[in-house]
């Protein structure tokens, strides 16, 4: 009985997305299935089931739109399809696939309702279903956020299915056989007497009937390929230097081209001087653009030296020029004007503070960069009725909107080949490289260009992680936190970002106070509140967006309260959580890491446990105080994911995301002085050093049935574990990144 309340509950939840889709869209642009791109150009002979397979007698092609941008994306895509289409990973050939509204993302707007993950409340499931509403009718067909695993979980297993059930039924037709007779293995379909028809000879036939929409999924027990520790696809190409990235794409006829934007990102170019480089070798054009200049040459070395050649009179900077006035300006933001919202109000915060002895403490996060080792680049061939562009990107969809509106074409004339891609952490979610090179490939019309940023250009034209600030309150009692109250002002990244792309955030910022505001804490007097910044230098989505600012905040003060109630800072948080999934990492990362056990000299541990993107992950990080600077010693991680679908990229993915997290928290920043970004290149952004990283070991739980990704919340929890762990080792509390102002680093 209880499953079948469950079902007609969620039945009217999807049936309320509808309704409310149909008001704002029309009921039948909510319950309409998007084209299927690959009918579009199928050949005779050609099967496509559905917009992420196609067979013919040539080979079996899998589609796997999330862009790969290093994380795997790929390879997950293509177990999901394989698993269920009953071929293996070495008989297919896997592509992007072109931007299409058949891609879109339905678990991208999970993260901006204004829910906690694990809230299944009637109000939270309506929502959810109703942004996923919104994402299927906009088309919305993006990478980010940690959704390629959660929004490819179920559609890509039925999509292999379909096509295996459609090819078996093409059997039964061919050999007068019931299909429920016939069984599949290795990319055939297998006759009761041990025949096999391979999928390759069935193709044409199977593309003359129906696919076969209703199909049952395959029970995990019965897996062959998820969840199972595989090789990547990429393993050997990037191992051997093969691999094809956006920056490696070449045409025949192709131009090379770099950029020099103003370095006060936002303005404008004033005028410019070119005359020391019009006769440099190998230069072929220099543009002048509202915001800069370009230089197209016979090779990239080139178009820089004839950039550094040529002088600028650049704008002044649209926020303010100096960084210490960019402090000045969050600090100012904590008041009631600049109030985004009251996020979380457990308890009476007041009356619990008053004539208690309160705990204060103050936090800050700088801006940081992304810098993915791959710099921004893009190759387009523009002519009077048609562009090409091959690029990295995470929004290939918006992104050929935006050429077409850019160029004055419709969008039909705009073709995006995404690539892979080196590194992107939400770099490759802003279009200044599109722009730019569709800009300069309109000059030269019918000439391949290819455009490649410096990578000093790079970090300048870079739309950099929010700055922020944090002031907390608490009071403990009897050994116990009895009450904490957090104020986070911040910019806010996502409406620098959807301002850029002219779609602005409807009511507060779920972001601003991401990993704090929904911490799975029962403190019995709880306030989190959110205060908009306003925008300063302009920023954008950085690996686990806000929580890799909130949850810092939220977890250190959370230590330090504990701390002050003279508690465990292991057995404390256990007593808090009032969420079986937070309780149950908590309680693997103390197993792992034997919590509690002797330590030796000058040694600390520091524990913290943040969600984000639904996923709760607590890091135990162990240091030892040398008398040449902290060193990191070892990591443990443990993590709520839901299911695990490929062993091998998951611990890796985690191990990643905790050395991203905690070389950030150590070295990274970006300043502002006279307007410009006072950082260029990784000597001055550093991360975690090699012989800095730390023994780190994961583990992933499976207790939830919501199944989510991992690419970002690694990330949080490592900058409060480190703080801690410093502290432990210390006793010197760390409130401000990078740390290196702090302490000094082996």
């Amino acid at each position: 009985m209880g499953r079948i309340k469950t079902i007609a509950r969620r039945s009217f939840l999807v049936g309320s997305a509808a309704i409310l889709g149909g008001v704002a869209f029309g009921t039948y642009l909510v319950k309409r299935d998007p084209a299927n791109p690959l009918s579009a150009d199928a050949a005779a002979g050609d099967a496509v089931f559905n917009p992420w397979v196609k067979i013919n007698e040539s080979g079996i092609t899998l589609v796997t739109p999330h862009t790969d941008l290093g994380q795997g994306a790929a390879m997950m895509q293509a177990m999901l399809i394989a698993e269920e289409l009953d071929v293996e990973i070495d008989q297919v050939t896997t592509t992007p696939g072109v931007a299409a509204g058949a891609y879109y993302n339905t678990a991208l707007g999970d993260e901006a309702v204004p829910f906690r993950s694990n809230d299944d409340s009637f109000a939270a499931e309506a929502m959810r279903s109703t942004m996923g509403a919104v994402m299927k009718v906009v088309g919305a067909q993006v990478t980010g956020g940690s959704t390629s695993v959660p929004d490819s979980y179920v559609k890509l297993r039925k999509a292999g299915a379909v096509a295996r059930e459609t090819l078996k039924a093409a059997a039964a037709a061919e050999t007068g056989l019931d299909a429920a007779d016939l069984t599949t293995e290795r990319g055939a379909v297998v006759l009761p007497d041990g025949m096999r028809m391979e999928y390759t000879t069935l193709a044409a036939a199977a593309a003359q009937i129906e696919p076969v929409n209703d199909v049952t999924l395959r029970d995990p027990a019965e897996w062959r390929l998820v969840g199972k520790p595989m090789q990547r696809l990429d393993i050997v190409s990037k191992s051997t230097g093969t691999q094809t990235f956006g920056i490696d794409v070449k045409l025949d006829g192709m131009v090379h081209a770099s950029v020099r934007m103003n370095p006060r990102k936002g303005a404008e170019l004033l005028g410019f001087d070119a005359g020391d480089a019009e006769g440099m070798r190998g230069v072929q054009k220099i543009i002048g653009l509202p915001y800069g200049v370009a230089v197209v040459a016979d090779n990239t070395w080139r178009a820089f030296q004839a950039l550094d050649a040529i002088e600028y009179d650049w704008a002044d900077a649209p926020f303010p020029a100096e960084q210490a006035d960019h402090w000045k300006a969050v600090e100012a933001s904590f008041v009631a004007d600049r109030l985004d919202k009251e996020w979380r109000h457990d308890g009476d915060v007041e009356a619990a503070l008053e004539g208690a002895d309160v705990v204060e403490a103050e936090y800050r996060a700088p801006y940081v960069a992304h810098q993915p080792l791959e710099p921004l680049s893009a190759v387009a061939k523009v002519t009077d009725d048609r562009v090409d562009v091959w690029v990295s990107h995470q929004m290939p969809g918006f992104a050929e909107q935006r050429i077409a509106a850019r160029l004055g074409m419709e969008t039909g004339q705009i073709f995006l080949h995404n690539q892979y891609a080196g590194g992107s952490f939400g770099h490759r979610l802003e279009f200044d490289n599109i722009d730019v090179v569709v800009d300069i490939a309109r000059e030269i019309k019918g000439t391949p260009v290819k455009l490649t940023f410096s990578r000093e250009e790079d970090f300048a034209q870079d739309y950099n992680r929010q700055i922020g600030m944090a002031r907390g309150r608490g009071a403990h009692a009897g050994g116990k936190v009895t009450a904490l109250d957090l104020d986070i002002a911040t910019v806010s990244a996502s409406r620098s970002q959807s301002g850029r792309l002219a779609a602005p955030v409807p009511g507060p910022d779920v972001q601003l106070a991401a990993g704090a505001w929904n911490m799975r804490y029962a403190v019995p007097n709880l306030r989190v509140r959110a205060y908009a910044v306003p925008e300063l230098a302009p920023t954008s989505s950085w690996r686990s967006v806000g929580a890799s600012t909130a949850g810092f905040f939220a977890e250190s003060f959370v230590d330090e309260l504990i701390h002050a109630a003279g508690a465990d800072p292991m057995e404390e948080r256990l007593r808090l959580v009032n969420d079986d999934d937070a309780r149950a990492v908590l309680e693997a990362v103390a197993e792992m890491s034997d919590w509690g056990a002797p330590l030796g000299p000058r040694q600390g541990r520091g524990v913290a446990i943040v969600t984000s993107f639904g996923v709760p992950t607590a890091e135990v990080v162990q240091v030892t105080d040398t008398d040449d600077g902290i060193k990191i010693d070892h990591v443990w991680v443990a993590a709520e994911v839901g299911r695990v679908i490929d062993p091998v990229n998951l611990e890796n993915q985690i191990m990643g995301g905790v050395v991203w997290g905690l070389g950030h928290a150590m070295n990274s920043e970006i300043t502002y002085a006279d307007g410009r970004a006072e950082q260029d290149n990784y000597h001055m952004a550093e991360g975690m050093r090699l012989h800095q990283c730390p023994v780190i070991e994961v583990r992933a739980l499976e207790n939830n049935p919501t199944v989510r990704g991992v690419g970002e919340p690694p990330v949080p929890p490592a900058a409060p574990a480190l703080a801690n762990a410093i502290f432990a080792a210390t006793g010197r509390r760390l409130r401000e990144m990078p740390f290196y102002h702090t302490v000094d680093f082996l």
